[in-house]
């Protein structure tokens, strides 16, 4: 896989319009499907409402954001409506997030936040655009990349160096079982995989998932029966191959 850009892809002046073109070249050329692997993705007509690239083997979509920096605890990303409307739609697209190096013109960072991470709680509706805007009254949305666990940001590229692609096609498999579920459901069980992850290692106590219990009720303030809640979504992962059961109260994640 090669991690430079071809200058000569693009017929454009604006650094940023440069700097789109260069990486949906990037991606059309180099770029594979992590559901099945196909080595060719075909792009989209410029301005389609969400999607960006398509694996012509399985159908899969993806949207492409791309940026100097690294991303932080946001993206912004398109119209508030579009966005929570597609949620639980089957062509709801993959998210590709690219950090691009403009020295070097290269790629440094490529990273995947599959569909079925995507939960209405992690969308942001933004302030409508003011009424001078061009599109007065517009609103926009927010992914809130910080409540998306680990296990849901797969690089294929990471500080410059190309991953295996045996081990992210093995990452994207292993939490497939989230599609089956309703966004409703996945969300909780999104959150609790999230505080398990954020422990920092691989044997953890069901009493140390529970820690988090005031953190998950401000997120839900509607349940009041949060303890059950964490016991039910961790059965779910141990069901699902996320994580085993060692015994009683304690459990490990899978590598």
């Amino acid at each position: 896989m090669k991690l430079g850009f071809d200058e000569s892809q693009s017929p454009y002046t604006s650094g940023t319009q440069k700097a789109r073109a260069w990486t949906e070249a990037w991606v059309s050329a180099w770029a594979y499907c992590p559901h099945c692997g196909n080595a060719k993705m075909s792009q989209f007509p410029n301005n389609s409402p969400l999607a960006d690239f398509l694996c012509g083997s399985c159908s899969e979509e993806f949207e492409l954001k791309s940026q100097k920096s690294k991303f932080g605890a946001k993206v912004a990303d398109g119209a508030y409506k579009t966005k929570c409307e597609r949620l639980a739609a089957s062509n709801n697209p993959n998210l590709l997030l690219m950090n691009y190096d403009v020295k070097s013109l290269s790629v440094i960072n490529l990273l995947i936040v599959p569909k079925h991470f995507f939960v209405r709680e992690i969308i942001e509706e933004r302030k409508p655009l003011a009424a001078t805007a061009r599109r007065a009254g517009w609103i926009g949305s927010n992914i809130i990349l910080s409540r998306v666990p680990e296990s849901g940001k797969i690089h294929i590229v990471k500080s410059g160096v190309v991953r295996p692609k045996d081990i992210v096609l093995e990452e994207w498999q292993k939490t497939l079982f989230l599609r089956n579920e309703s966004p409703e459901t996945r969300g909780w069980l999104l959150d609790v995989m999230k505080c398990v992850e954020s422990l920092g290692k691989r044997d953890f106590t069901l009493d140390e998932v529970y820690a988090f219990e005031r953190h998950l009720s401000d997120l839900y303030p509607g349940n009041q029966n949060v303890k059950p809640k964490i016991r039910q979504q961790l059965q779910y992962l141990r069901d699902r191959g996320f994580i085993d059961f060692v015994s009683r109260g304690s459990y490990r994640l899978r590598s």
